[in-house]
């Protein structure tokens, strides 16, 4: 592709022009599966240069939308052009990364490149000089001649998309791509989209990330086959009509509970970790009931401030207008769970090498029943694979472990019938209907049948699936298949818990759902280990062990964690936030700065000091900001 636009030209916000006639332009655009009305009129229309987000709920009809605008599906009725024409005389002219990973898993991360490349007759030293800028970009340049069926699924996500760059198409259609990469290869990947789209790529996006989607030019919010409601990030946070106010309370659980009874100027509640979000009508008023509320309840509060509402907060309410809050059913247990505290599972210098390679090194956990302990780290930092190794799935290199009590011959059935596993790939079978995969899991897990029945009825309440159990697993969206793959894993009520992203790919409302189902569990004492891209919902761990290639180099609580990190947070809000952050990236190290949603995060060692170093940088280039 062509050179990547500097970082200093992307800071004094030299973009390529933006014209008015639409790259994209889509009229009364209706797709009809049978009976099934997947898009009912929708309309839309993108620019040249502009990045464009298409948000909306599992089966809301998104990915159907990228499938006609790439050419891949004939539309029932509805106009649609792209680059002034069909979607299938335009296709050259298209990149398009998919939900499912669409490259070949027996080929290496430069073979994939090359192939690519070679289908639109790029020149070998041409081709080879943009997968070298690519792949730097997105930090894979170190692994091209890994095979791509080796990759973690954020590696796979960015070879994708540097598969179709590399091609320099006009038009990037990209459907939810982030979908499992950790938090720093996001960043990476949409810092590339917005140097591409500052070149005059006109990107169409989706994503289950509402901080990414605060990076689009503009947004619009599809439920049910329709639009919702469309305009820039500020437009809709302001179209809400609410105010939001965060708070922290020693009793944070307590606190949601008497909040939501009441009532008064609050409109909805939703935990982020180690905090509230209350949204009000009335911002004064909310925050006297707050305080009034949790000192009658005898209830300290931490912390209370006022702040704007974010995009998930707008796409929360916006869905439950909608009738897309998902039910919360307790689920039906009959046995009693093991007291708290007793240690469930541990490892001490756990290892495994797969040939030259060492994947785990040294890993020392304990996990206690009634316990979330959180395992994070990057893309390839070892988490499934040390997963694996507690289940049973894979055998250790060196080290000990000990599983519900067991040090040994872990993969016995004894001790597999007590644990549940979600694994970071989805693994129920396609080619059986929803009914007939938790069916056969009841089996699997020793579910007696005369519990069956109510076991399944919970799962599809739960999943908002009553009335579709016979459709083929296969052909339901992402998030679903995740939502079916936890109810298959707890269905037997398992003393030991694995989850290994359990929540990629699904919509915040059916994410809180999750969590208020793993807090269930956990309170009923369950030991839960959880892997999780979602730093917010990380902080609902218990406690938490940061992995980097292989090695834990962080452990604790929350809140010991975030007290131990060296440095200051702090926010810099500005209406030229990748502008901000092309340039402050130029002076400090590229860690201290990331986009977050409309904001920057940056890192500093010296509060007083470093701000009014920063405060020049932004000054010096025009670039408007509060400092």
């Amino acid at each position: 592709m062509a050179p990547l636009p500097s970082h200093a030209a992307a800071a004094r916000g030299k973009t390529a022009p933006v014209t008015t006639e639409p790259v994209i332009a889509v009229r009364q655009l209706r797709k009809s599966y049978g009976a099934l009305e997947a898009l009912k009129g929708i309309e839309f229309a993108v620019t040249r240069g502009e990045i464009f987000g298409l948000i909306g709920p599992d089966g809301a009809g998104k990915t159907t939308t990228f499938q006609i605008l790439a050419g891949v599906m004939a539309a029932t009725a509805g106009e649609v052009a792209v680059l002034g024409t069909t979607p299938q005389q335009a296709r050259l002219q298209l990149g398009y990364v998919t939900q499912r990973f669409s490259l070949y898993s027996d080929l290496s991360i430069a073979e994939n490149l090359r192939y690519s490349a070679g289908l639109r007759r790029i020149p070998a030293a041409e081709a080879a000089m943009r997968s070298h800028t690519l792949l730097r970009r997105v930090d894979l340049h170190r692994f091209t001649d890994r095979l791509a069926g080796q990759l973690s699924g954020g590696m796979k996500q960015k070879l994708a998309l540097c598969c179709a760059l590399i091609t320099q198409p006009q038009v990037l259609l990209l459907d939810e791509p982030t979908t499992g990469v950790d938090p720093v290869s996001r960043r990476e990947f949409w810092d590339l989209l917005a140097a591409v789209a500052t070149e005059g790529v006109t990107v169409v996006a989706a994503t289950p990330y509402l901080d990414e989607a605060e990076r689009c030019s503009r947004i619009a919010l599809i439920y049910g086959g329709e639009i919702q409601q469309m305009g820039t990030p500020d437009q809709l946070r302001h179209s809400l009509g609410f105010s939001r106010i965060e708070l922290r309370a020693e009793n944070l659980v307590r606190a949601e509970t008497v909040l939501h009874q009441s009532g008064g100027t609050i409109v909805d509640i939703q935990t982020f970790g180690d905090r509230l979000d209350v949204m009000v009508q009335d911002t004064d008023q909310g925050e006297q009931q707050i305080r009034t509320v949790l000192q009658d309840h005898d209830l300290a509060l931490t912390d209370l401030r006022r702040d704007v509402p974010t995009l998930e907060n707008v796409f929360v309410h916006r869905l439950r207008q909608q009738g897309e809050d998902p039910p919360y059913i307790e689920f039906p247990a009959y046995r009693s769970g093991k007291e708290p505290g007793g240690i469930a599972m541990a490892t001490e210098a756990l290892t495994k090498t797969f040939g030259d390679f060492q994947a785990v090194k040294g890993v020392d956990i304990t996990v206690r029943y009634g316990e979330i302990f959180g395992l994070l780290g990057a893309n390839g930092a070892g988490k499934t694979t040390t997963i694996k190794m507690l289940c049973g799935l894979l055998p250790a290199s060196g080290g000990t472990m000990e599983l519900a009590g067991e040090t040994e011959h872990l993969h016995r059935a004894q001790v597999r019938s007590r644990l549940g596993y979600m694994s970071q790939k989805f693994t129920l079978y396609d080619d059986l209907t929803i009914l007939q995969n938790l069916d056969f899991y009841c089996g699997v897990y020793g579910v007696p049948r005369q519990l069956r029945r109510e076991k399944i009825d919970w799962v599809l309440q739960t999943c908002g699936l009553v009335g579709r159990e016979h459709i083929l697993t296969g052909s339901l969206p992402g998030g679903w298949k995740q939502r079916v793959a936890f109810g298959a894993s707890v269905m037997h009520e398992p003393d030991i818990l694995f989850l290994d992203e359990p929540t990629s790919g699904v919509d915040p409302l059916a994410r809180r759902q999750f969590w208020q189902l793993i807090r269930d569990f956990a309170r009923r004492g369950t030991a839960i280990l959880v892997t999780t891209h979602y730093l917010e919902e990380a902080e609902n761990c218990h406690h938490m062990a940061f992995m980097v290639a292989g090695e834990i180099v962080a452990q604790g609580s929350p809140s010991e964690i975030k007290y131990n990190q060296p440095g200051h947070l702090v926010e810099v809000i500005s209406p030229q936030t990748q502008a901000a952050s092309d340039l402050l990236k130029q002076q400090l190290e590229g860690w201290r700065v990331s986009i977050f949603g409309d904001r920057l995060h940056l890192v500093v060692d010296d509060a007083d000091r470093d701000l009014e170093q920063v405060h020049e940088w932004l000054q010096a280039e025009q670039i408007s900001h509060p400092l």
